[in-house]
């Protein structure tokens, strides 16, 4: 009889390198600002949930942090039970860690509509819908862009954005490092997908 476990073994090590590298590198959107330490943290705790992190906030205002967790899953939708299973699963992970100072409210919530977009899968899956995204220098005299998204190569996000002087709409490139803000924006086709994707959690 073969013994499988080694390389099984080498098998999830390896695809758990792989996520931290994708973290590492959408790092700047999935966990900016203050929230950066909490990524290394967090995010392991909501994959082995089953679910996936997509962004975490920290946000407050007189001296009350609010840590924000944004969970999401490729197929479904995510539900109450998903929120307050991950809400769990953190607290437990920040109570022995003990990363943040003072008191903090957790709160754990699914994406929405208009979601924000923070890993490059997140601009392949989404191809083809409309979205927004700033960016932290300008490209072309501009910061602030709107178009339909056309997927990610090569470290850049693809948005078909119309400009004035093109008879045809031109497929614009910008590079994943300079976006400081991405959300899709939310339309009759968004609502008829979601609708797709939660009957198909159903199965119905």
């Amino acid at each position: 009889m073969t013994d499988t476990a080694p390389a099984q073994n080498m098998a999830q090590k390896d695809n758990a390198i792989a996520l931290e590298d994708a973290w590492e590198t959408a790092a700047h959107l999935m966990a900016p600002g203050p929230a950066a330490p909490l990524l290394s943290l967090v995010a392991p705790v909501v994959q082995d949930s089953g679910l996936e992190l997509l962004r975490i906030r920290m946000t407050g205002q007189d001296g009350e942090q609010v840590l924000q967790i944004m969970a999401d899953r490729d197929e479904g939708m995510i539900t109450v039970e998903d929120c307050e299973r991950i809400s769990r699963a953190i607290s437990a992970v920040l109570d022995v860690e003990d990363p943040l100072k003072g008191q903090y409210i957790l709160e754990v919530s699914s994406p929405g509509m208009a979601r924000p977009l923070c890993r490059p899968k997140d601009f392949i899956r989404w191809a083809g819908f409309e979205a927004k995204l700033e960016l932290s220098r300008a490209f072309d005299g501009r910061k602030r862009f709107r178009g339909v998204l056309s997927g990610f190569e090569d470290g850049e996000v693809l948005m078909d954005v119309p400009l004035n002087g093109h008879d045809e709409t031109p497929t614009l490139g910008f590079k994943f490092e300079d976006i400081v803000e991405a959300r899709l924006v939310a339309n009759d086709e968004m609502i008829a997908d979601a609708l797709k994707r939660q009957k198909g959690k159903n199965g119905d």
